[in-house]
């Protein structure tokens, strides 16, 4: 999957600032499918994202889906996550979204 900054318009200022447009994410409905865990001392965002599927740049889908990830990969150790199966459609709606 590609970066999710790719296809995000950049913008500029009147005084020729650049900047990315405002980004939108899908919403992440709970299913019966998704899997539970609780985190262990030394989990990461990036690292679960690549043990679930199997690309490390999908740590925000992990990140969105637990409240998490506000400058910080670390994971609380103990912590109970989400990790939405159907992360497929997630990004697909995200790119929908920020076309």
């Amino acid at each position: 999957m590609a970066n999710r900054y790719e296809n995000i318009e950049i913008l500029k200022t009147e005084l020729g600032k650049r900047y990315k447009k405002t980004i939108s994410y899908p919403k992440m409905e709970k299913s019966d499918k998704d899997t539970y865990i609780f985190s262990i001392q030394g989990d990461r965002l990036d690292n679960l994202a690549y043990k679930y599927y199997e690309d490390a740049r999908l740590w925000w889908i992990l990140a969105r889906a637990n409240n998490l990830g506000k400058g910080d990969m670390e994971i609380p150790i103990g912590k109970q996550l989400r990790i939405p199966a159907d992360y497929i459609s997630i990004y697909e709606e995200y790119i929908e979204l920020n076309n």
